[in-house]
Order: C-alpha cells, then structure tokens, then sequence
C-alpha cells in the first residue's frame, strides 16, 4: 500500500506534481512503467531512492530500483541533497516558511549491467549514489553512508 496516499495534503501535493504512487510491499511494475514513461517522454523524475522518508533525516540504505530504472531508461542520474524537510510540515501548519536547502549534483550514468554480475553491479551504483548524495549534505546528514569508501570519489 503507499503509506503517504492516506495524508490529505500529501495526496493532494502528489497528484497535482503528477506524482507516481509505488507499492512498496510488492514489485510495482505499474509505476516502473509509468515511471518509464516519464523518462522516455523527456521529462525528469524525483525519486527517493531510499524508499521512505528517514525519522532522524540521517540517509538510510539505498534501494536499487532507482538505478534498475536509470539502465533501462538510458538516462542519466542528477544526485540531490535536501536538508530543512524534518520540520516543514509543522512550519506550515504554523503558517511559517521552513527553510530548504536543495543541492546537485554532477549527472551521471550507469553501464549496462553484466549478465551474472547484475545484482552485485545494482548494489555497488546504489552505493554510489548514495554516496553522491551524502556528499551534498552536512556530515551530520550521511547515516549509514558516514566513512563509506565511495563517499567523495
């Protein structure tokens, strides 16, 4: 089921971003296609690639799937840090404006994966995403990522 579609103004926010809902409890190919789609009509997509919202804001373990979708698409991949989200949603409903901070960075493009490597190749771009990310945020912000070999290369 997709956790945040019960939120009202998150739904909203969504379907008016022409947001893709994803199921993660099962494999979604319904918003793999969609998401295909997207892509393949020129268009960019935010993905979270940790499939959820951190509590302490500190990034957790990448999923694979954003890279999956960035082989089969072709397209290249933007990394991009955000910091400020943790309290957003209460500065608004207090009608203050949260401060956000959104960095990029260097696009890059993944390989055609090898044939009996591909798992393996799946989690090593992962890592290296993640890595590119946690290199746009505060040192504070790399959780699982802190002293990763990839963070910074």
């Amino acid at each position: 089921t997709t956790k945040y579609k019960q939120y009202k103004f998150i739904s909203w926010f969504t379907d008016m971003a022409q947001g893709i809902w994803i199921n993660r409890d099962i494999a979604d190919f319904s918003a793999v296609r969609a998401a295909s789609k997207v892509l393949s009509d020129g268009w960019a997509l935010g993905i979270a690639p940790e499939g959820t919202r951190s509590q302490g804001g500190m990034l957790q373990e990448g999923k694979p799937g954003t890279i999956l979708l960035a082989v089969k698409s072709g397209v290249p991949i933007v990394p991009v840090g955000i910091t400020g989200t943790g309290d957003a949603f209460q500065k608004l409903a207090r009608l203050r404006l949260p401060h956000l901070v959104v960095r990029f960075g260097q696009p890059f493009s993944i390989p055609q994966l090898e044939p009996g490597e591909r798992s393996e190749q799946l989690l090593y771009w992962t890592d290296v995403l993640m890595c590119r990310i946690a290199a746009l945020l505060p040192e504070s912000y790399h959780g699982v990522y802190a002293n990763h070999p990839l963070l910074n290369t």
